[in-house]
């Protein structure tokens, strides 16, 4: 598993690089034109069979929230601190791509706290009511070894590093199929994305 996740997460390394080089004019250089066509998806697709690692947080009501418990539905999870620009920008493409894909279908959002320091469940609350995702999304703290033992779960450093900031698409056999980096994450694809695994 653990091998397949460390394929994926340099697949999504490459995307990101291909996005940097072929920059803003670099149309069809980074689009989906040059994608295999075996690869559907708009995002970095992960080698089939990594399972998606379990955790038991809490979300900001202080409910227990685990990722068993969403089987049967398509997650989507990104790991955001509560402090963080780059994560306000992250949510906003969330909203955006939720908005695009309607009430009908729509994954369970879940976001884990990947903040330096653990927000409180009212900043956590406060957070998803900036993004509007209030209603829509989860916000997931624990304590920070909870914290940390899930960020290791899914390859992520310690942070702040905001160049981390990640989302992972689940389908509902609790697989991960796609991942997202901060560079390639628009409302377009990952709505795109979240089509593919709820029809």
């Amino acid at each position: 598993m653990a091998a397949n996740r460390t394929v994926a997460l340099a697949t999504l390394a490459l995307a990101n690089l291909a996005l940097a080089l072929g920059g803003c004019g670099g149309g069809e250089t980074a689009g989906r034109g040059d994608r295999a066509p075996a690869a559907p998806f708009d995002g970095a697709a992960f080698p089939a069979g990594v399972g998606a690692p379990g955790f038991a947080l809490e979300d900001q009501s202080g409910r227990a929230v685990s990722l068993s418990a969403q089987r049967g539905h398509v997650v989507l999870l990104a790991f955001l601190g509560a402090d963080c620009r780059a994560c306000s920008l992250a949510a906003q493409q969330i909203r955006g791509a939720l908005d695009e894909v309607g009430t009908e279908g729509r994954p369970r959002t879940l976001l884990v706290d990947y903040g330096a320091t653990p927000a409180s469940p009212a900043r956590r609350a406060a957070f998803l009511a900036a993004a509007s995702l209030s209603g829509r999304a989860s916000f997931l703290g624990g304590s920070p070894a909870q914290l940390r033992q899930t960020w290791r779960a899914y390859s992520l450093p310690r942070p702040p590093q905001e160049d981390a900031i990640a989302l992972v698409l689940v389908d509902r056999h609790g697989y991960e199929r796609v991942a997202f980096g901060l560079e390639q994450l628009t409302p377009e694809a990952l709505s795109h994305d979240i089509r593919l695994l709820i029809t």
